[in-house]
């Protein structure tokens, strides 16, 4: 399994990083198979550095605030409207209401909306998905939108990405003796930071401490 950082901006995109947006890949029936965790605003030109969107296999969305899934109105112009194309459907994994959102976020009617492009499905929490060498847990986490932390299995590695989320319990079970936990740490330690948003670099340690994570 190889992660690549395409964006790891919080909140907006920054002078050097897009926003949140993970490539995962792994060898799959003779060739790479490639994961897309997030796609939030400034990463899909970054994202096309380390593979063709024609060579993308899946998304997988943790929510629905727009540093992690903006550039998926990218995604679907160019499926839509590429030279040879339309590409097929891609599946797409993300919180309740997603096909609704992307298609409100480009200007859409909701029916077809962006469903001839993406083939959306909701997460249910706890409950597994297949995408082609990887099995994908969510675990539902503590921010003010659905959230899930992603538990990406593949040939007995473990990679857990916290997504946005507060200091909760869920994410350290979530993560429980991976391999590598890539977590969020928004804020910096002080007294006064609101609840059930986002981690410090000390809460993000703690957690991975506590799920007995390798790195």
């Amino acid at each position: 399994m190889r992660l690549t950082i395409i964006g790891c901006a919080g909140s907006y995109p920054g002078p050097d990083s897009a926003a949140s947006c993970y490539l995962v890949e792994a060898p799959y029936e003779g060739r790479t198979y490639r994961l897309v965790v997030d796609l939030g605003n400034g990463a899909l030109g970054v994202l096309q550095q380390y593979a063709a969107i024609e060579d993308l296999d899946a998304i997988a969305v943790s929510h629905l605030h727009p540093d992690h899934y903006m550039d998926i109105c990218g995604m679907y112009v160019y499926r839509k409207y590429v030279p040879g194309g339309p590409l097929p459907r891609i599946p797409l994994w993300g919180p309740t209401g997603s096909a609704d959102r992307f298609a409100e976020a480009y200007d859409l009617p909701l029916d077809p909306g962006m469903t001839e492009e993406l083939d959306v499905s909701v997460w249910t929490d706890g409950v597994p998905v297949q995408l082609g060498p990887f099995t994908v847990t969510p675990t539902r986490v503590d921010h003010p939108v659905e959230s899930y932390a992603l538990r990406i299995e593949e040939d007995g590695h473990v990679l857990v990405y916290s997504g946005d989320t507060g200091p909760t319990p869920a994410l350290v079970d979530a993560a429980r003796g991976a391999d590598a936990l890539l977590c969020e740490a928004s804020f910096t330690d002080a007294d006064d930071n609101p609840p059930h948003l986002h981690l410090t670099g000390t809460d993000a340690g703690e957690a991975a401490t506590a799920a007995g994570v390798g790195r």
